[in-house]
C-alpha cells in the first residue's frame, strides 16, 4: 500500500523541480479550460510567450511590471519564510508611495531620488509598525491587522487626490483630479532610454542584500532559529519579540520601496488608481513560487510580470473573444499548485507490502 513518509532532508533538486512542475500543472489545467471553451491552448500560450518575452517592447513591459513585484515578493518572502504572515504589502506599498511623493513635493527640486526612495521605505515600515508591535507585544494576529490596514492606505491615498486640496493634488488639474508631478531631480532615471527604470536594479540589489542579511548576519541567524521554533529561540536567549519586530519592519520597508519605485520611476506622481492594482497580493504568489528565497524572487517576479502583460495580448488574436483574465486564472492556479506541492518536499510516497496477520 502507498504511504507518506517524511523526508529527513529534501534533495536540493526538488527546490527547483517542484515549483517548475507546479507551473506546468497550472498550465495544463489552464489548457483544459481553454480547450473546453473552444480556444486553442497552444496558440494562446504561444501568443502569450511571444508578447511577453519575444519582442523588445514585450520584454520591457514585462520587466516594468516585474519591478514592483520584486519588492512585494521580497516583502512576503521575508515574513512568510519565518511564519509571520504579512499580507499588508498592498497597503505598505501605497503608504510608501504617499511618503515618497510627499517628500519630493515638500523639499522641491533639490531633493535627489535616493531621499524619496528612503522616504518610501520609512512609509512602508511605519505602516506595518502597529501590526508588528501588536504581534510582538500582545500576540495579535498580523494577518488581520495588516490586511485591514490595506483598505485604510488605499482610501487615504484616494482622499489626498480626490477628496482634498492637499500637497499631493495638482491644483492645475481642473477636469479630473490627479497627483502633482514630482520634480525632475527626484524621479528615478530610465535605463538606456527604455521604459525600464533604476527601480529594477534597486530591486535586484535589494534581493542580494536581504539574502546576505538572512544568511550571514546575527539577525539572520536569530530569524532562522525563530522560524524553526519560537520556543527554542526563547530558550536560547533570543528576543522573540525583537525578531518579530525586525522581520515585519523589514518586510514593510521593502513593500514601501515598491510604492516609491512606482511613484518615482513610473508614474512620477501619486496615482491612487495605478498603485492599488494588487501588486501586494500578487507578491505573495511570487514569493510562493520562489519558495520564499530572496534570490528566487527575481526570476519568479519576471515570469509573473510577463504573465500579467500577456493577458491583454491574447485579445488581439483572430476571432477575438479570448478573455484577458486568463493570466489572472493562471496566477491563481500557479499559487494553488505551488502550495499543494509543498507536501512533496516534506514527504515522499513509499510502497509498502501489507503484512498478513496470522490466523
Amino acid at each position: 500500500m502507498l504511504r507518506l513518509e517524511r523526508r529527513a532532508t529534501p534533495p536540493p533538486h526538488l527546490y527547483v523541480s517542484v515549483p517548475v512542475a507546479a507551473v506546468g500543472a497550472a498550465l495544463a489545467v489552464g489548457a483544459l479550460f481553454l480547450a473546453a471553451s473552444g480556444y486553442s491552448p497552444l496558440l494562446i500560450y504561444a501568443e502569450m510567450a511571444r508578447a511577453s518575452f519575444a519582442t523588445r517592447y514585450g520584454i520591457e513591459d514585462s520587466l516594468v511590471s516585474a519591478t514592483p513585484l520584486i519588492f512585494t515578493g521580497l516583502a512576503a518572502a521575508v515574513s512568510f519564510r519565518f511564519k509571520l504572515y504579512n499580507v499588508g504589502a498592498e497597503g505598505q506599498l501605497v503608504a510608501g508611495g504617499i511618503c515618497c511623493a510627499g517628500a519630493a513635493l515638500a523639499m522641491g527640486d533639490a531633493v535627489p531620488g535616493a531621499v524619496v526612495v528612503a522616504a518610501g521605505m520609512v512609509g512602508g515600515a511605519a505602516w506595518v509598525a502597529v501590526p508588528a508591535l501588536a504581534r510582538a507585544c500582545f500576540g495579535t494576529s498580523e494577518i488581520i491587522t495588516t490586511l485591514l490596514l490595506n483598505y485604510v492606505a488605499v482610501l487615504l491615498a484616494r482622499y489626498l487626490i480626490f477628496g482634498s486640496r492637499s500637497l499631493w493634488r495638482d491644483p492645475m488639474a481642473t477636469n479630473f483630479p490627479q497627483g502633482r508631478a514630482l520634480p525632475q531631480m527626484s524621479q528615478l532615471p530610465e535605463l538606456a532610454g527604455a521604459q525600464i527604470h533604476v527601480g529594477l536594479l534597486l530591486g535586484i540589489a535589494c534581493a542580494l542584500l536581504i539574502f546576505a542579511l538572512l544568511r550571514w548576519t546575527r539577525a539572520g541567524f536569530e530569524a532562522r532559529v525563530f522560524g524553526d521554533s519560537p520556543a527554542a529561540a526563547s530558550y536560547a536567549g533570543i528576543s522573540v519579540s525583537g525578531v518579530v519586530l525586525f522581520l515585519l519592519l523589514v518586510s514593510g520597508a521593502v513593500a514601501g520601496l515598491a510604492g516609491a519605485s512606482e511613484v518615482a520611476g513610473r508614474a512620477h506622481r501619486l496615482d491612487p488608481i495605478g498603485l492599488a492594482v494588487g501588486f501586494g497580493y500578487t507578491g505573495i504568489i511570487v514569493a510562493a513560487l520562489a519558495r520564499y528565497h530572496p534570490l528566487g524572487v527575481v526570476p519568479a517576479a519576471i515570469f509573473v510580470g510577463g504573465l500579467s502583460n500577456a493577458g491583454t495580448a491574447v485579445q488581439s488574436l483572430p476571432g477575438g473573444g479570448v478573455p484577458s483574465a486568463i493570466s489572472t486564472v493562471l496566477q491563481g492556479a500557479i499559487l494553488i499548485f505551488v502550495l499543494a506541492s509543498e507536501i512533496h518536499l516534506s514527504y515522499r510516497l513509499r510502497w509498502r507490502r501489507s503484512e498478513s496477520v496470522p490466523a
